[in-house]
């Protein structure tokens, strides 16, 4: 298994983590995770749902076998073996059938795709690791993105400029979240939408883009335009499959995000 990426095995209720990369939230779920080669995680909150041990599953909520998507993640933990033979990449697709729910919960109608050019975007059935971002977090991507990542950051260091991420992929229910608690702080659902896409529509849900940052600048900020990170970028992203996705007066009424890039294997260099 050497030189093979850490991977999250992911189903549409549930994210199957590896060991060693969730923090235990009590003395019982770090007593089970210490021994865990997998921790089964609710994607909708986050709770941890079980812990995959040597001798079995063990539950870390009641009623177990009770939790929506269960038998699927138990289906994945099985196959997950077989996706780290050496050579076996294919990354399928996960379904987009709990979205209207999402967009209904939002009160966003139908016209919003049409109205924006967004084309849905599905999750990825398995992501790689790609290191960690500002916080120290898992970044998780598409396996091809992953490596193009850590070449574009290898790049940078040798040209003397430092390039950490902020975020990458992110679920459909994370998007969600988002939404929830900017909503809870006042916002309106046609505020958000200028600055974050719909539920199913974001680009990171497909582990494919990434934000990026640089010490010492905020994240997520315009300003991120004035540093020779974002000079570097303009000059060298695209030899490595990496174009920035929003401009300014982009055609889906997103707000200019210097710091949002997207790797494409169509832009990649020969």
């Amino acid at each position: 298994m050497r030189g093979q990426p850490d991977i999250l095995i992911n189903t549409p209720e549930i994210e199957l983590w590896p060991h060693g990369l969730l923090r235990a939230r009590s003395n019982h779920d770090a007593r089970a995770m210490s021994r865990a080669r997998h921790v089964l995680r609710r994607k909708r909150d986050g709770r941890y749902l079980a812990a995959d041990l040597p001798e079995g599953v063990l539950p870390l909520v009641h009623r177990l076998m009770h939790e929506p998507g269960i038998d699927a993640a138990l289906d994945a933990l099985e196959l997950h073996p077989a996706r780290r033979r050496p050579g076996i990449e294919r990354v399928g697709e996960l379904p987009l059938d709990r979205l209207q729910e999402r967009l209904d919960l939002l009160g966003i109608d139908g016209e919003y795709a049409e109205r924006t050019g967004l084309p849905l975007v599905a999750e990825p059935d398995w992501l790689a690791l790609a290191g960690f971002d500002r916080y120290r977090r898992p970044l998780w991507l598409h396996v091809n993105a992953a490596r193009a990542w850590s070449h574009l950051q290898a790049a940078a260091r040798r040209d003397g400029v430092v390039l950490e991420a902020i975020s990458g992929y992110r679920s459909h229910d994370y998007q969600l979240g988002i939404f929830e608690r900017k909503i809870a702080r006042g916002l309106g659902v046609d505020e958000i939408l200028a600055v974050n896409a719909a539920p199913g529509y974001s680009e990171h849900h497909s582990g494919l883009a990434l934000d990026i940052g640089t010490p010492g600048e905020p994240p997520a900020e315009e300003t991120f335009e004035q540093t020779p990170a974002f000079d570097w970028l303009a000059a060298n992203a695209g030899g490595h499959g990496f174009a920035m996705s929003y401009p300014r007066n982009n055609p889906h009424g997103i707000v200019y995000e210097p710091w949002h890039w997207r790797w494409s294997a169509d832009d990649a260099s020969p």
